[in-house]
């Protein structure tokens, strides 16, 4: 483990966290109430259909273990701040997208070291680390719900200064992030080069089945279209860098949070993809209304 993995990493994670935390008020998990047939299938596809799509993926094309658990630990992830962002520009329920990511960042306290250690026993066997479940979830609640709560208590305490820092703190927050993973890559050129082929296609394809399953349940559930949208986006951007947290940090495996930092690459130009399709799609029905 380097000190780009031991220090700057958890750093990155709790300065995304403390970024959510700060757009977080109680008026945005009402939600819940007013939405549930929305908010259910949000937590279906990310508790349920992530994880099973990870696994399918991981078996059916053959990654080698390390990666494959490294997959999982993405698919177990929750959504990031940036779907929030995202969802937004795609004029997307806005609260519903904050709402399904805060709560599925709480539950994930519990699931991940869960999923993590099935991916363990199912893929690496009497070769995978150690992976203590009481020390995982004490190191996640440290790492997410603690900078969350300082987010929140300060956007209670002080709203002016938080409403101003929050998108500042998110943007840096993006930007590390993405420094980070080419620092990364850098580093582990070696490896990312003799599994580039092992890698980009399974996350790719994790990434797309995620957004097409998310868009599919959001339909048959017959949700209202801007929340199709946030569902879609919420399922297709994981929180990249948790993931890689978990694999460099809690299992020093930096080997294991490669398919975590390919994740982070790709995910924002489907994403974006996506965001200009709904764009270009509610132009034309703009414009065909405003026909005579």
């Amino acid at each position: 483990m380097n000190i780009f993995t031991a220090y700057l990493l958890p750093l990155i994670v709790a300065l995304i966290m403390l970024a959510m935390g700060l757009a977080l008020t109680p008026r945005d998990f009402t939600a819940l109430a007013r939405e549930p047939k929305a908010f259910a299938a949000g937590l279906f596809c990310q508790l349920a259909v992530l994880p099973l799509l990870g696994f399918a993926v991981a078996s059916l094309t053959g990654m080698p273990p390390v990666l494959a658990v490294g997959l999982m630990i993405v698919a177990a992830c929750p959504g990031g701040p940036m779907s929030n962002l995202l969802t937004h520009l795609a004029r997307g329920d806005t609260a519903l997208s904050i709402s399904l990511t805060a709560c599925v960042s709480g539950l994930s306290i519990l699931t991940l070291p869960l999923i993590t250690g099935f991916a363990l026993g199912h893929f690496m066997g009497a070769e995978a680390p150690d992976l203590s479940i009481t020390g995982t979830i004490v190191g996640l609640s440290f790492m997410t719900l603690l900078p969350v709560s300082i987010g929140m208590l300060t956007r209670w305490r002080m709203p002016h200064f938080a409403q101003r820092a929050e998108p500042v703190a998110r943007r840096g927050a993006a930007l590390i992030f993405v420094l980070f993973i080419v620092a990364a890559v850098i580093m582990e050129w070696e490896t990312v080069r003799l599994h580039v082929l092992d890698i980009a296609p399974p996350v790719l394809l994790l990434n797309l089945a995620a957004m097409t399953f998310a868009w599919f349940v959001a339909h048959i559930s017959r949700v209202r279209a801007d929340r199709v949208v946030a569902l879609t986006l919420e399922c297709g951007i994981q929180n990249g860098s948790l993931a890689m947290f978990v694999a460099a940090t809690l299992l020093q495996n930096e080997t294991m949070m490669l398919p975590g930092a390919a994740y982070g690459l790709f995910m924002f130009p489907t994403a974006l993809l996506f965001v200009g399709l709904v764009l270009r799609r509610d132009r034309r029905r703009i414009m065909q209304e405003a026909k005579p």
